[in-house]
Formats: structure tokens, sequence, C-alpha cells
């Protein structure tokens, strides 16, 4: 079993900066990847980021390209995802995943079904 606490969601104006952390704990070794996703009302939970543990592969939504960053610290069991330049449609409720299964070659993980582990969520919030 693996738990997942977020932290660093908060309030910040267009054009700022924010970096969430999301701490794995448990069978940590058991990790394959590591991915972020976010929730405005009333729309469907969207797919932001993810990561291999191995680090080796990364993949972003297109809205988020050259703005957002994800990366991980094993040692840590950490994974991050710094966002600059934040507009006021990245507002959102941000979770963390964790996918227990092994990767496959060709895959996106993309997908919520993608993922096994979930953690609570974290709220940002961006004003203009």
């Amino acid at each position: 079993q693996v738990q997942l606490v977020e932290s660093g969601g908060g309030l910040v104006q267009a054009g700022g900066s924010l970096r969430l952390s999301c701490a794995a704990s448990g069978r940590t070794s058991s990790i394959e990847a590591m991915g972020w996703f976010r929730q405005a009302p009333g729309k469907e939970r969207e797919f932001v980021a993810t990561i291999s543990w191995s680090g080796r592969y990364t993949r972003y939504a297109d809205s988020v390209k050259g703005r957002f960053t994800i990366s991980r610290d094993n040692a840590k069991n950490t994974v991050y995802l710094q966002m600059n330049s934040l507009k006021p449609e990245d507002t959102g409720v941000y979770y963390c995943a964790a996918r227990r299964r092994p990767l496959f070659s060709g895959g996106a993980y993309t997908s919520t079904y993608d993922y096994d582990y979930w953690g609570q969520g974290t709220q940002v919030a961006v004003s203009s």
C-alpha cells in the first residue's frame, strides 16, 4: 500500500509561481510512475504531467508545456510540480497519483485509470 501526501497549494496572482510537493510512503519500492492531475469545478479531472520513477520519461499536457516542470527525488520518495507563469485557468484541485503496475512501451499514462493510488488533493487558486 502507498500513501501520498500533497503540499504547496495556495492562492497566487496571475504570472506568479507555485511549487507542489507529493511525498510517498509505504511500499514506495513498487512505484513505477507518478503523475499530477487537476480538476476545476464542473469539469472532469484532467491530466497535467507524469514522470517515470527513473526520470527518463516525462509527459505534459499541451496547456502547461513550457510553464510547468515535473521532477522527482527518489531518495526522498517525493515528486514535485514547479508551476510558473500561472494563469487563472490553472485554478483547480491538484491531485498526486502513483502507479504500481509495470510500464509498457507506447503507454502515455495520461488517464486516471493508469494510476493506482491518489492523494487527497491540494487547492490552487490563480487570480487575475
